[in-house]
């Protein structure tokens, strides 16, 4: 939308005089922006309505109503300031500088409460534009110190616009804040709203800023959406995956070891399990394992580009001998650094002899482990941690085989997703940052190369701008779990830069030596993540390939301890897990200590299958299977325990 063009009509009227404005119109789209029915358009805009259903609806609907919340906390809380308040993937949050503490739960239900008395009046949203001086006299007026700031730093040149909800024209029984917009066009359209938590937030997350209290709510077109969405929040509390992790003894922390995970026995069991399945995909596509160094000499990563780009979140150490001696010498020590990512040393052995391109191309698998350092606020559980391991990939080519290896591993992560029930895949393609290595040429050949494998595959995909690494950009592939929440699980980017700064090169047909373009590609990306995510997904029902134990074998009475004993004994010499229950408590108490732990198979043993040698096995998915064989039943955990087969081209 051209600025120069002549303003004409508003959304709402051109939609109206067409017969496609409707009572859940909430939004339009104008040549491709989300804009509200009240904002006038140039005379060449196409208009299409947004109604409910429409996700983009339930985004403008959101960050409506987080207006409308900060409108009911000024009301309640005389003095408090108001910050930002974007809408978020469930919902929204706004941040407030309340001088008289912490809100409370109480707090929260009189705001929800004014919130609600505020969307039945429907209060129409008005859009204003002034200039920086107005717009400051009027923040500076009403003593929002944070909206000045935010002012401040809006580019010159570029519209500032002011959102109200009340009476158009009025200056008094309005509530106003600094917003780009889009809004409904009343609070009616908010339908129903929910407040969920209150947590510190530092503003602008600066530790070095003050302490702001951050509302979270969400709001859906209908109750009874809101009350599915409650539910589904009510399911996630029970399968966080910490509190699963403590419940099935999967995995600990320390304080001796902040944001790094122990996983214990059973936990530990689940991990290589992952890995073996992994390592069974990498057997039939080609790739090739190494070990590499934990820690190394900085000047690999000053090479590599990560000490500019992600000094921040490296552990650089030094030894004590080294110190000693730069002290003496007056000289800078010999600093090391543990890995933050596997890519320069793959680099490294890459580089260490000539090679040929019919040794292309080169796929290198690397389960390192790695070290980042994140803040103490960020750190949540298994999925964001300081020390973890990547089923990371990286696959030297040259520009020929480029295509074919971006297609074939988009096919093969599309299949293991499916092993793990994560059908939903969506796609985004990362483009360059602001802060990169490299030539635009270069950026827009890589971007270009992504872009057409997708199109090529016919799968959709939604471009980021500025997201991408800072030595290429990447696809991302999120995923949608049985909660509905969407993941970002793997990862395939295209670098072309740092085989440029390694001085990498293969010899081509010509004779000639050439540079091969580096992929860097993962599938789980952190295994600590993706065993958080799969956790929750399965609510801790792993399959029972997967399960810390396939079984547990409960005696109804000490009686029957030795058959059970000779019984674990004899399957686990198949390489099957079992666990085994012989103590003296009731079997009512086992079966239910045992269901807890969610053991694919719960295996009764009476003094009957103690005396006939059988079993009489539950499943956990599909019931009493009867009396069978010791060898009957084997068979079926060795059919369910093997490695689940990925098709691949």
């Amino acid at each position: 939308m051209s600025a120069a063009e002549p303003l004409r009509r508003t959304p709402g009227e051109l939609l109206r005089e067409r017969g496609q404005l409707s009572d859940d119109t909430v939004a339009a789209r104008a040549d491709g922006q989300i804009v509200d029915l009240h904002t006038p358009l140039p005379a060449s805009s196409t208009v299409e309505p947004i109604r409910v259903g429409d996700p983009a609806a339930l985004q403008v609907i959101r960050h409506s109503a987080a207006h409308v919340m900060a409108d009911a906390v000024q009301r309640l809380f005389p003095g408090t300031q108001v910050t930002i308040g974007p809408a978020i993937d469930q919902g929204f949050y706004y941040d407030f500088d309340r001088p008289d503490g912490p809100f409370t739960d109480k707090d929260l239900e009189a705001i929800e409460g004014e919130m609600r008395r505020i969307i039945q009046e429907k209060k129409p949203f008005y859009r204003e534009e002034m200039d920086r001086d107005a717009a400051h006299a009027l923040f500076e007026k009403m003593g929002e110190r944070y909206k000045l700031e935010i002012l401040a730093k809006i580019p010159s040149g570029e519209a500032i616009s002011i959102y109200r909800h009340g009476s158009p024209g009025r200056q008094d029984g309005t509530w106003l804040d600094l917003c780009e917009g889009p809004h409904v066009p009343h609070t009616g359209h908010l339908g129903a709203v929910k407040l969920t938590s209150v947590a510190g937030a530092y503003w602008r997350g600066d530790e070095k800023n003050p302490m702001l209290q951050r509302i979270y709510g969400t709001a859906f077109p209908s109750e009874a959406e809101l009350k599915e969405h409650l539910r589904l929040l009510e399911e996630a509390r029970q399968r966080d995956h910490r509190k699963l992790g403590k419940e099935l003894s999967l995995f600990s922390f320390h304080e001796y070891a902040p944001g790094m995970p122990f996983f214990l026995p059973r936990g530990a069991t689940v991990y290589h399990r992952l890995v073996e399945f992994i390592r069974s995909v990498y057997n039939v596509t080609g790739y090739e394992e190494v070990i590499t160094p934990q820690i190394f000499d900085k000047r690999l990563f000053g090479t590599s580009g990560h000490l500019d780009n992600f000094v921040e979140n490296m552990y650089l150490a030094v030894t004590k001998d080294s110190l000693d001696e730069a002290r003496e010498a007056n000289a800078e020590p010999d600093w090391t650094a543990q890995k933050p990512m596997n890519c320069p040393s793959h680099c490294l052995i890459f580089g260490e002899r000539r090679r040929s391109y019919r040794e292309l191309p080169w796929r290198v698998a690397d389960f390192g482990r790695l070290h980042r350092f994140e803040r103490a606020g960020v750190v949540h559980g298994l999925a964001r941690v300081r020390s973890f391991c990547q089923d990371d990939a990286h696959i030297f080519c040259t520009p020929d085989q480029l295509e074919v290896e971006i297609a074939a591993f988009n096919k093969l992560l599309f299949e293991i997703y499916k092993v793990f029930g994560f059908e939903d895949v969506r796609v985004k393609l990362a483009l360059r940052p602001e802060k990169k290595l490299g030539s635009d040429e270069l950026w827009d050949s890589a971007e270009g190369a992504l872009e057409k494998a997708l199109k090529e595959a016919s799968i959709p995909f939604e471009s980021l701008a500025g997201e991408g690494a800072f030595y290429g950009p990447k696809l991302e592939f999120h995923v949608t779990d049985a909660l509905k929440r969407s993941w970002q699980l793997g990862t395939i980017q295209l670098d072309y830069m740092m085989p440029e700064r390694f001085g990498l090169e293969y010899i081509a047909q010509d004779g000639a030596g050439h540079r091969p373009i580096m992929l860097h590609r993962a599938i789980f990306g952190s295994l600590e993540r993706f065993y958080a995510i799969y956790l929750e997904h399965v609510a801790g029902k792993f399959p029972t390939w997967v399960a810390p134990e396939q079984a547990i074998l409960v005696t109804v009475s000490e009686k029957q301890a030795a058959y059970a004993e000779s019984v674990q004994k004899q399957l686990r010499g198949l390489g099957l897990r079992i666990a085994l229950d012989a103590g003296a408590d009731k079997l009512g108490a086992k079966i239910r200590g045992a269901r807890l732990q969610r053991y694919p198979y719960i295996v009764v043993i009476g003094d009957d299958e103690a005396a006939n040698g059988t079993l009489s096995p539950r499943s956990r998915d599909e019931g009493e299977l009867g009396k069978l064989t010791i060898q009957a039943f084997s068979e079926r955990l060795l059919e369910e325990a093997k490695l689940p087969r990925v098709a691949v081209s």
